[in-house]
């Protein structure tokens, strides 16, 4: 049994905006679920359906932003193809196993961690736009594929909140690329985990389909014009936006856990 839920229409239309603006942040930086989780939270969801409906409406605009940085030639399928495979394992082992995991110390030492995220990537030297060359094939690359994905893909599935920063964070610390490809790594495995870990959420009856499905059309509208303006503008444009959104995302998430 799905999760419906009447919302008014003037509510309907501050949560497409909040929808629209997390998806043109998300495209670029991740972190649009910081925008629409308290959203959706204020329209009277319990939280598990919030979720699922957000996982439903971020899967709408992790897809739009993954397809632009595909048809851009900036993610390789085949290349990256075992971090898919355990980007998805992951999702769905974090989806099911959510309710069975203390969350407390983990959303103290959260904020910590982030603000780390925006501290490297203030001070690493980036690869220049125009070098899209992708790192030597080997074992050692395989197996940090697998871990990368496996870890991302269960904290994701946990509805852990600045997955797609740590995506951008490690795919630059561990493959040397530039930003534009490693923006096109952490939005293809946003997606993967987004979706997988929505199916396990519609298997559990915890998506509202109406809400998720018209803050995902807006959310596609503002990933689609996220990507294009990153690929438009390059590094200059994504790296301080992706700085200033973790550093946002870790005040929240400091005030969120100490504050109480």
């Amino acid at each position: 049994m799905f999760a419906e839920l009447a919302v008014d229409p003037s509510v309907l239309m501050i949560l497409c905006a909040v929808a629209f603006t997390a998806g043109f942040i998300d495209a670029i930086a991740g972190g649009g679920g910081l925008l629409t989780v308290p959203a959706l939270l204020t329209a009277g969801l319990p939280p598990h359906v919030v979720l699922g409906t957000n996982k439903l409406a971020a899967t709408f605009g992790s897809f739009t932003a993954s397809l632009t940085y595909y048809r851009k030639k900036l993610f390789n399928p085949q290349f990256w193809r075992r971090s898919v495979l355990y980007t998805a394992i992951g999702a769905v082992l974090g989806t099911l196993v959510v309710d069975l995991i203390s969350k407390e110390a983990l959303e103290k030492i959260l904020p910590l961690l982030i603000l780390l995220a925006a501290i490297y990537t203030l001070f690493n030297r980036m690869q220049p736009d125009d070098r899209l060359q992708l790192p030597q094939v080997d074992a050692k690359l395989h197996w940090q594929q697998r871990s990368q994905g496996l870890v991302l893909g269960f904290y994701d599935g946990i509805a852990g909140p600045g997955a797609g920063a740590f995506w951008m964070v490690s795919t630059m610390a561990l493959y040397r690329i530039n930003l534009l490809l490693t923006c096109g790594v952490a939005r293809t495995m946003n997606f993967i985990s987004n979706g997988f870990s929505l199916v396990a959420f519609i298997a559990l009856g915890h998506v509202n389909f109406a809400l998720g499905i018209a803050m995902g059309l807006c959310l596609m509208l503002g990933a689609w014009l996220g990507a294009h303006s990153a690929i438009k503008f390059g590094s200059r444009f994504i790296r301080p936006v992706f700085i200033c959104v973790v550093i946002a995302i870790a005040v929240r998430l400091a005030w969120q856990a100490w504050s109480s």
